[in-house]
C-alpha cells in the first residue's frame, strides 16, 4: 500500500515538474504575473517616493547637464592625459574653453539667433498665408479643383487647432504662474550647479563603478561591473554621437543656407541641429518651414534649399554618421520609430530626446537578466545543441 503511495506521489511530482515548472509557457506567464502583482504593489504606495521625487526633480536636471557634458569632454581630457597632461590641469584647461565657447556664444551667435528668430516669427503669419494662397490659387484649375473643398476643411481644422492650443496655452500661462517660477528656478539652479557636478564627474568619475562595487555582493560584482560597463558604453557612444553629429548638421544646414541666399538661416540652421537629436525623423521635420519658406520665395529657392538638403543628406549618411555613430546600438530602424512614438507620447519632448538611449539601456539590462535566467533555469539547454545553434546563428546572419 505505501509502494503505491510512493509510485502515486512520485508520478504526481514527476507530472507537475513537466508541465509546471519545467515548462517555458509557464514559466513566463509566472513571472510575468509576479511583475505585475510589483507593479500593482508600488503603484498602490506610489505616495511614499514623493519625497524622492521631488529631490530627484532637484536634482535631476543639473546631474542630466553634466552627464551630457562629462561623455562629451571626458575622451578629449583622458586623450590629453595619455600626453602626459596632468588631469586636473586638462579640467581646467577643458573649463576654459567652455567658457570660452559660452561668451562667445552670448556676444556674437545668440544676438543674431535672437534677431532671426524674432524676424521669423514676426513674419511666420505672412509666409503661412502666401503659401495658403498659392495653393489655393494651384487647386483653381480644372485639373485640382475637385480637392480645394478638402484642402479648405484642412486649413480650417489647422487654423483652428492652432487657436485653440493658443488659447489653452495663454489659460495655463496665467493660471500656473507659480509653475512657470518653479521650472525657472530649477533651471537656474541647474545652471549654477552644473559646473559643479561636472567637474566631480570629470575628476572621480573612473573611481565611481569601484565605489558601487562596495555595496554590490561578492558573487554579483564580475556580472555587475561588465553590465555597469556596457549601460556606460552605450550611453556615451550614443550621446557624444548625436551630439557631434547635431552640431555638424546645424553646420552644414547654416553655410547652405547662407550660401543660396535663404533668409534666417542661422536659426534655421540651429533648428536643424537640435531636431536631429531625434533619430531618422528630425532633419526632416526641421526641413517643413524650410520649405514653406524657400516655396513662397521663389521656385528657384525652393530648388536651392532641396539641393542643399540632398548634399546634407549624403553627407550625413555616407561620411559623418558612419565616421562618428557608426552602427553600436544595434537597433533596428522600425524599432527606434516605436521608440520614438511611444516615448513622445508618454513622455512629449524629454521622451522623444531620450527615449533611444533609454531603451538601449533596458536593452542591454533584459539581455543580461534573460542570460541569467537561461543559464540558471536549466529550461534552455537546447540551446547549447550544436544543431539548434547553428540554427540560430544562420538566422541571425541571414
Amino acid at each position: 500500500m505505501k509502494q503505491e503511495e510512493s509510485v502515486t506521489i512520485k508520478h504526481a511530482a514527476t507530472w507537475f515538474w513537466k508541465w509546471i515548472l519545467n515548462n517555458k509557457v509557464v514559466s513566463i506567464l509566472l513571472i510575468s504575473l509576479l511583475v505585475l502583482l510589483n507593479v500593482l504593489a508600488f503603484s498602490k504606495i506610489a505616495y511614499i517616493f514623493n519625497p524622492l521625487k521631488d529631490f530627484i526633480s532637484v536634482i535631476g536636471l543639473p546631474i542630466l547637464m553634466a552627464g551630457i557634458l562629462y561623455y562629451l569632454v571626458n575622451p578629449l581630457i583622458d586623450w590629453m592625459e595619455t600626453k602626459k597632461v596632468p588631469r586636473m590641469a586638462a579640467i581646467f584647461l577643458v573649463f576654459m574653453i567652455i567658457i570660452a565657447l559660452i561668451v562667445w556664444g552670448a556676444t556674437t551667435l545668440i544676438p543674431v539667433i535672437r534677431e532671426q528668430t524674432l524676424g521669423l516669427i514676426k513674419d511666420w503669419p505672412t509666409y503661412w498665408d502666401t503659401l495658403v494662397s498659392q495653393v489655393d490659387s494651384l487647386l483653381r484649375s480644372d485639373i485640382l479643383s475637385q480637392f480645394q473643398q478638402q484642402v479648405n476643411e484642412i486649413t480650417e481644422n489647422v487654423m483652428s487647432s492652432i487657436s485653440k492650443q493658443a488659447t489653452n496655452l495663454v489659460n495655463t500661462t496665467v493660471s500656473g504662474i507659480g509653475s512657470v517660477v518653479g521650472v525657472v528656478t530649477n533651471i537656474v539652479v541647474a545652471l549654477i550647479t552644473m559646473p559643479f557636478i561636472l567637474f566631480y564627474l570629470l575628476k572621480d568619475g573612473k573611481k565611481l563603478p569601484y565605489t558601487i562595487m562596495k555595496v554590490v555582493p561578492s558573487k554579483l560584482r564580475v556580472s555587475t561591473y561588465k553590465l555597469l560597463g556596457e549601460i556606460n558604453n552605450q550611453i556615451s557612444q550614443y550621446i557624444r554621437g548625436q551630439l557631434v553629429v547635431a552640431f555638424f548638421v546645424a553646420l552644414m544646414f547654416w553655410i547652405g543656407f547662407a550660401i543660396v541666399g535663404l533668409e534666417y538661416a542661422v536659426t534655421l540652421g540651429v533648428l536643424a541641429g537640435f531636431l536631429n537629436l531625434i533619430p531618422y525623423l528630425g532633419s526632416f521635420i526641421a526641413m517643413v518651414p524650410v520649405l514653406i519658406i524657400a516655396f513662397v520665395t521663389s521656385p528657384a529657392m525652393l530648388i536651392k534649399v532641396l539641393i542643399v538638403f540632398g548634399i546634407e543628406q549624403m553627407i550625413e549618411g555616407r561620411v559623418i554618421q558612419p565616421q562618428i555613430l557608426g552602427s553600436n546600438l544595434d537597433i533596428h530602424p522600425i524599432t527606434i520609430i516605436f521608440v520614438l512614438l511611444t516615448s513622445g507620447k508618454i513622455f512629449g519632448i524629454p521622451g522623444v530626446i531620450l527615449g533611444i538611449p533609454g531603451y538601449a539601456v533596458l536593452k542591454v539590462i533584459i539581455n543580461h537578466v534573460f542570460n541569467w535566467y537561461k543559464k540558471n533555469s536549466g529550461l534552455y539547454k537546447d540551446d547549447f545543441n550544436p544543431a539548434i545553434k547553428s540554427i540560430v546563428i544562420s538566422k541571425k546572419e541571414s
